[in-house]
């Protein structure tokens, strides 16, 4: 069922009892609704993060520390409590981690974007032409959205407005500061043929948290389905139990 959280500025899929020992925060374009099986049976809470799901859009463009800051309000009542991030919601509960210590006494993270992979190539030469017209004014604007909905990722085009500004704000944050101030009990869940967040990255991201678990999910993709599901599910539980 739905409640909400932080005086109705975020909606969340509730499970169990209250105050909840597991929050768990979603991917981009998902919602909490993702850890329905993940979660079932514990007392936890799912928030739809602000643009997603049942949730308004942030009232700017944020960054995800601003995400975290509203998570941490939410939850402040009844911290701390492990959290479970996916994907973008992954590294929201990287930046509640280290900003917020005293609400998170466990981290299960999940096909998570921390590190940028190497660069490959140059935009094509089309685009970059058209994006450096289009700012002296020479062209409009329409004509780079062309461009941008032709070449750029899935999320972009799908995004826009606000949205598209926190998608392009995010992708370009770092996260070695906060990963290295970790300081409770980490366990990472990645899917062998995650293409979205590459497993080698999460490998050494890993590595930057003290005494972070890494496990690797053979044949196992991005979203929470399947074997990756169910290994998210298990070591969730461990850490509610190295926490307890």
């Amino acid at each position: 069922m739905l409640t909400s959280l932080a005086d109705g500025r975020l909606l969340a899929d509730k499970t169990g009892a209250t105050p909840p020992t597991v929050v768990a925060l979603h991917g981009w374009a998902r919602s909490g609704a993702d850890f329905a099986s993940i979660v079932s049976g514990l007392d936890a809470v799912a928030p739809h993060l602000p643009g997603f799901g049942a949730t308004d859009e942030p009232p700017a463009v944020w960054g995800t520390e601003d995400y975290a800051d509203l998570v941490a309000e939410a939850i402040a009542p009844f911290g701390p409590v492990v959290i479970l991030g996916h994907s973008f919601g992954g590294r929201v509960a990287v930046r509640l981690a280290a900003r917020h210590p005293q609400l998170v006494r466990g981290l299960v993270l999940t096909g998570v974007p921390l590190l940028r992979p190497p660069a490959t190539s140059k935009p094509k030469l089309q685009f970059r032409v058209v994006r450096a017209l289009a700012k002296r004014g020479i062209l409009p604007e329409s004509m780079l959205e062309k461009q941008r909905q032709k070449h750029g990722s899935r999320d972009y085009v799908n995004s826009s407005g606000i949205m598209r500004g926190v998608m392009v704000r995010t992708v370009n944050e770092s996260y070695g500061d906060d990963l290295a101030a970790i300081r409770v009990p980490v366990r990472m869940v990645w899917g062998e043929n995650d293409t979205e967040a590459p497993m080698p990255l999460g490998r050494n991201a890993s590595g930057l948290i003290d005494g972070a678990a890494f496990r690797v999910v053979e044949g196992g993709g991005h979203l929470l389905e399947g074997d990756v599901a169910a290994a998210v599910r298990e070591e969730l539980l461990v850490v509610i139990e190295e926490t307890r």
